[in-house]
């Protein structure tokens, strides 16, 4: 952890116990360090690599672009968010504690959720994990140059929007998992451990710190989240849970804003800097997204399955099975991109960003054909027990 430092007088600086700050100019240059790659400064003198990642790789002339886009953060983006006092909370959507007839409607409740089939409880299971796990993608948004929240309660656009998308976002996984706690189909302690285990491993989207990349990641992200819990929605009116299927279309609905208010960066970046936005949409595709919680971890999914079993890998195929969340809706949000930057459409391109552009334009297809050969080779009838549904075993394929 860095020393607190602190000013006396109009000159002097000294650390916090008291001594004199040494120099900047008497620090001999070297080998970069952990906290030098955090710090890193504004000028960017080259790829900084770390633990094999690359990181701060954003150009100082493309820092300066992101750093003008305040008063655009302001008037365009921030608007997308709602006041807190119309937004929707989980007390408006689960019995009261503190009502007379509370046993009575969760009993009800009970009744409703006991026609949810194991697998969906699997797939709703695994997207409440991937809202828990909301300190992580709030520290990650705070690892990008630029847009960081530089202090805790940072007044600057970026730092505002940061925060209070986290406060929006914070609501869904409480009252997926109040929700979840009251049916009594979900084994609480085993989610516990693995909503614990995710956010203590992180995540790594390969950003690099560089806000061109965040964004496209967020873009990509949010729209997928907002797919796969407006098929949750559906699934549970299928069910004949309304209530649930009302929480996780309201769920959808905020991720819907939020995609739009991180899909109107990009779509900013392309207009003051069209060949950095179109590398960095190549870079993001040819590195693929990674799913949030791909490092999800019951501590229990490889011992009652079998060495060398992934938790996430077998969640993602029940998700697959049920059209909850599909690799044709990979392809599909990569093409609705396309359309909605008008990447067809953008012309004066460098050599590397419109050999991007051809790269992402035809990229829709291709992930299609790849789904429906390994559709073709998948095993049916596999199954995986999970831990979440008291090692119930569920058909993936």
């Amino acid at each position: 952890m860095a020393m607190n430092m602190r000013s006396v007088g109009s000159k002097q600086l000294v650390n916090a116990d008291g001594t004199p700050l040494r120099p900047q100019a008497a620090i001999k240059p070297a080998v970069v360090t952990r906290a030098a790659a955090v710090d890193a400064p504004a000028k960017k003198q080259g790829p900084i690599i770390m633990n094999g990642q690359v990181l701060h790789s954003l150009t100082a002339e493309r820092l300066d672009y992101v750093r003008s886009m305040g008063d655009f953060m302001e008037k365009q983006v921030q608007p997308l968010l709602k006041p807190v006092e119309k937004c929707w909370q989980p007390y408006d959507l689960l019995p009261r504690s503190e009502d007379p007839d509370f046993m009575d409607k969760v009993r009800d409740l009970r009744a409703r959720a006991a026609n949810l089939p194991d697998d969906y409880l699997v797939v709703f299971v695994g997207d409440m994990i991937t809202e828990e796990a909301l300190p992580t993608y709030m520290t990650m948004l705070n690892t990008l140059d630029g847009v960081r929240d530089e202090t805790g309660a940072s007044k600057t656009p970026w730092a505002t929007w940061t925060r209070a998308w986290t406060a929006e976002e914070n609501r869904h996984g409480d009252a997926m998992n109040k929700y979840m706690w009251l049916t009594g189909r979900v084994n609480l302690k085993t989610i516990e451990v693995t909503i614990q285990n995710l956010i203590g491993s992180g995540m790594d989207p390969k950003t690099e710190n560089n806000p061109y990349l965040g964004f496209l990641y967020t873009s990509f992200q949010e729209r997928a989240t907002k797919i796969s819990h407006g098929n949750t929605a559906r699934h549970a009116l299928e069910y004949g849970d309304e209530t649930l299927a009302k929480l996780c279309g309201l769920i959808a609905s905020d991720e819907g804003r939020h995609e739009q208010a991180y899909q109107r960066i990009i779509e900013k970046l392309y207009e003051i800097d069209p060949n950095g936005a179109m590398l960095a949409f190549g870079d993001m595709m040819k590195k693929q997204i990674v799913m949030p919680a791909h490092l999800m971890d019951d501590n229990e999914h490889a011992k009652i399955n079998g060495t060398g079993r992934n938790l996430f890998a077998d969640f993602s195929a029940v998700a697959e099975r049920t059209g909850t969340y599909t690799a044709f809706d990979y392809a599909d949000i990569v093409e609705y991109l396309v359309k909605k930057w008008k990447v067809a459409d953008r012309s004066g391109l460098n050599g590397e960003a419109a050999e991007a552009q051809e790269y992402v334009m035809k990229l829709p297809d291709r992930i299609r054909k790849l789904a429906e050969r390994a559709g073709a080779r998948k095993k049916k009838g596999a199954t995986a027990k999970f831990s979440w549904v008291f090692e119930r075993e569920v058909v993936m394929h």
